[in-house]
């Protein structure tokens, strides 16, 4: 495809960078995330265990890795990233049933490496791309990358979402291969693997992109001795500490992350739940899939719709609106509707998408070239801890509602009290939201009072 030399899409790592964010953030497996756990042999308590696990790799992990990226080079880490996916794939794909210590093991180390390829990922491959358009093209042209990154990436959740939840079926995949003649039936065990195989490919195909990767030359960017491990490590330990710095000292880059994080973490947090979700508003679990493409299709639209409002409208009026979709969703969840509750759960999609369109935008227009990526996984970093903050705070809520709920009626059976107990959870959301953003509110507006009093 050719494009004209004025388009951000005719540099390749605009490009790659777009095919990156599809082969890396969409996997065949999302659709049966929960379920490929317990088919494995783990239990419920394992899955949650695992997960606060990656989370807490990602916290870990996240700002130094952002540092690095900014000392040695985006696509050494983004090169990294890809092949600690495969190795996490391969650790699934070949992992042998039977030996539940062992089967856990294999996933501790995925969920590990895992979280360490989040965290290397998060801020390298934005700041690479950014700064692609700094030194050879316009970073006016940064809402057009998003805009089309997203909708690939969203084109590919729709092709990922149905495929990944129809070949973990071995019903469906006994019905294909008998349609096609083949005289071979598969159990569960066999095709739950499938999903993992396709994602392997994935990751292949993410190694490949990155290869081709170029780091951009920045003329303001650092320069250091690289003959002296102690001196990168102090480096890096100075870029961290002066990133963190400018934050502090820059209202709008502790507003956007701040505010982002608020809306984000609760979101987030509803996203994991939503196969439970579905369950209590009585749909089918064969139209979980289904679903999840639908909405991926609003991904189609969503960035497009993002591009124009930062381009036209004030970031207080996009964050007003982000803020009112956002209650608007979360009131809408806990009336529980059949069927139309579909449609505040897509609302959260599509207001994450809205949220990470944003901060992305804001983010990347005011950080210095030398510490993009170093200010971007700081922007992750708080991500990930709100999320696995709320995490916490949602597993304990749970638990004591589902005593309550067992303590008054002892009819109830297992099923019933898990639903009653979600039911109740879900309707604390608005309240908790409209706390933390009361939180931030104050926080942020007390850091531009001191800071104009500084000045």
């Amino acid at each position: 495809m050719k494009f004209s030399p004025d388009s951000p899409f005719a540099h390749s790592n605009i490009r790659r960078f777009i095919a990156f964010r599809a082969f890396f953030n969409v996997r065949f497996y999302y659709p049966v995330f929960t379920i490929l756990f317990l088919d494995y042999g783990l239990s419920i308590e394992q899955f949650a265990l695992l997960n606060t696990v990656w989370a807490f790799t990602i916290v870990l992990a996240e700002v130094p890795s952002g540092a690095l990226a900014d000392l040695i080079g985006r696509k050494s880490l983004l090169v990294t990233t890809s092949i600690l996916t495969i190795i996490e794939m391969l650790l699934l794909a070949f992992v042998p049933l039977g030996n539940s210590q062992l089967i856990f093991g294999a996933f501790l180390l995925n969920r590990i490496l895992s979280g360490l390829a989040e965290a290397l990922a998060s801020g390298a491959d934005e700041a690479m791309a950014y700064d692609t358009l700094v030194a050879n093209g316009d970073p006016e042209d940064w809402p057009k990358v998003l805009d089309i990154q997203m909708r690939v990436r969203n084109f590919f959740y729709i092709i990922t979402m149905t495929v990944g939840a129809l070949v973990y079926s071995h019903t469906s995949v006994n019905s294909a291969l008998d349609w096609l003649g083949l005289q071979i039936v598969l159990d569960q065990q066999v095709t739950m693997r499938f999903p993992i195989y396709l994602t392997l490919v994935l990751g292949v195909l993410s190694l490949i992109t990155t290869l081709g990767m170029k780091d951009p030359v920045i003329s303001n960017t650092h320069e250091i001795d690289s003959s002296s491990l102690l001196k990168k490590i102090k480096h890096v330990s100075r870029l961290t500490i002066m990133a963190g710095g400018w934050i502090l000292q820059t209202p709008m880059a502790l507003a956007v992350i701040l505010f982002g994080m608020s809306v984000d973490h609760v979101l987030r947090m509803l996203v994991t739940m939503t196969s439970q979700y579905y369950r209590v508003i009585n749909l089918p679990e064969a139209s979980f899939g289904v679903i999840g493409a639908a909405i991926a299709m609003l991904g189609l639209i969503v960035p497009r719709i993002a591009r124009a409002m930062v381009e036209h409208l004030r970031p207080i009026h996009n964050l007003l609106c982000v803020i009112a979709l956002s209650f608007l969703s979360l009131w809408g969840l806990t009336l529980f509707l059949p069927i139309f509750g579909i449609l505040p759960m897509a609302l959260v999609f599509v207001t994450m998408m809205l949220t990470s369109f944003f901060t992305s935008h804001y983010l990347n227009k005011i950080a210095e070239p030398q510490q993009r990526a170093t200010i971007l996984s700081y922007k992750g970093l708080a991500f990930n801890m709100a999320y696995g903050i709320v995490g916490i705070l949602y597993a304990s809520l749970i638990g004591n509602l589902r005593d309550t709920v067992q303590g008054t009626s002892q009819t109830l059976n297992t099923t019933l009290i898990e639903n009653s107990a979600f039911r109740l959870s879900i309707s604390y959301f608005p309240w908790y939201f409209a706390a933390i953003l009361f939180l931030i509110g104050a926080i942020c507006l007390l850091h531009f009072r001191f800071m104009r009093s500084s000045d």
